[in-house]
């Protein structure tokens, strides 16, 4: 089914095209021609102004719309996750498990084979420890932290379903081990590390290529002890992740992180918890409660536990609090969360022969409209 839209701006994942319109046959985009080149005899969008941009992707969503990956390691949890952020522009997502039992991790690994194929945004799963530094554990559960053996390497590898992240800490597993999960395809991401900045570099010498939450759960950045946030900000082998909700990063700190490495080399990412995208206040983590007070989420003793916000919220928090441009937030939405997932070959741009996933924001930065490979979602 050939379609064209126009009538908003384009956003291609790196800068904006004004006056042109964006073909697609079904789930695949074949093309932008400018306005006075559009086609006729296909099925029209008149998007009436705005900015139609790819689908946003999030490497790091624990739940939303009232659903935890760790309490409901289901395909139905899975699904209703995915269905909660497309509302507000995630088209496709990396559902999170934090660290738990081994059993909850053998769940996870199979609903995710379950959904691959099955649920619309899939990409795979984000296996955010247990193979951690109990020193950097923030609100993750210290029973379960545990060191990463031959056995759980073979587990991981096997269980992939797509696309693939493990968050492990640099000083805690072998770089034979971290050299094993990247020769199989798998992501390894950085974090909650209590690390140096040259145990770090000798981690991406290893095959880890991304940082999981910049500055949160690791060792910070000193002019004489750089750790694992100087080795992030210096090397442009890896790109990380960030939560920009006003909690998580500081303003200046955020800056500091866009001076550094630029929007291509910064993911934003949700870290969402259930009451994110219409969930409610309180949630149940390993038998703590968390809630939310005010956009915070916190356990009882006061650690951040993950957000309440979405992608769009990101965007939304870069743009009109700190006046970051709109094309870069995009694009740290967009074209840079599908490279550091390395399915930029199909995902993050407007480019021909890539995914037909579309959203449609108002000039005031709402979301209107999501297609997901060609098919209306809202």
């Amino acid at each position: 089914m050939k379609q064209v839209f126009f009538g908003a701006r384009l956003f291609n994942g790196v800068d904006f095209i004004d006056d042109h319109a964006l073909i697609t046959d079904g789930a695949t985009i074949t093309g932008i021609v400018p306005m006075a080149e559009k086609p006729q005899g296909l099925i029209e969008h008149n998007l009436g102004g705005g900015i139609l941009s790819p689908g946003f992707i999030d490497a790091q969503i624990n739940g939303g719309g009232g659903v935890l990956l760790n309490e409901t390691p289901t395909v139905k949890g899975i699904s209703e996750i995915l269905a909660a952020h497309r509302r507000f522009g995630t088209t496709h997502t990396l559902p999170t498990l934090i660290t738990d039992s081994k059993e909850v991790l053998i769940e996870t690994l199979a609903a995710g084979k379950m959904a691959a194929g099955f649920v619309p945004g899939y990409l795979g799963l984000h296996i955010e420890g247990p193979f951690i530094d109990s020193i950097r554990a923030g609100a993750h559960p210290h029973p379960y932290i545990r060191t990463m053996t031959e056995a759980d390497v073979e587990l991981l590898i096997h269980g992939q379903s797509g696309v693939m992240m493990v968050t492990l800490a640099p000083n805690k597993v072998s770089h034979g081990l971290i050299q094993r999960l990247a020769q199989s395809g798998i992501i390894v991401s950085l974090g909650h590390a209590e690390t140096t900045d040259s145990e770090a570099f000798a981690a991406i010498e290893a095959g880890a290529s991304a940082v999981t939450h910049l500055y949160n759960a690791m060792s910070p950045m000193s002019h004489r002890a750089p750790g694992l946030v100087g080795a992030a900000l210096a090397d442009p082998r890896v790109i990380t992740g960030l939560i920009a909700d006003g909690h998580h990063v500081s303003p200046t700190a955020i800056r500091v992180a866009l001076a550094a490495k630029g929007p291509a080399g910064i993911a934003l990412v949700s870290d969402a918890m259930p009451p994110a995208a219409g969930g409610p206040g309180t949630f149940a983590l390993q038998e703590r409660t968390a809630a939310r007070h005010g956009t915070k989420l916190t356990l009882p003793d006061g650690t951040l536990a993950g957000s309440a916000i979405t992608l769009l919220d990101a965007i939304h928090y870069l743009v009109r609090d700190l006046s970051v441009e709109l094309k870069s937030a995009l694009q740290m939405a967009t074209s840079t969360p599908a490279k550091m997932l390395r399915i930029d070959d199909k995902y993050g741009s407007l480019e021909k022969g890539h995914s037909s996933s579309l959203v449609h924001l108002t000039d005031d930065l709402m979301v209107k409209s999501v297609w997901i490979d060609g098919l209306n979602y809202l």
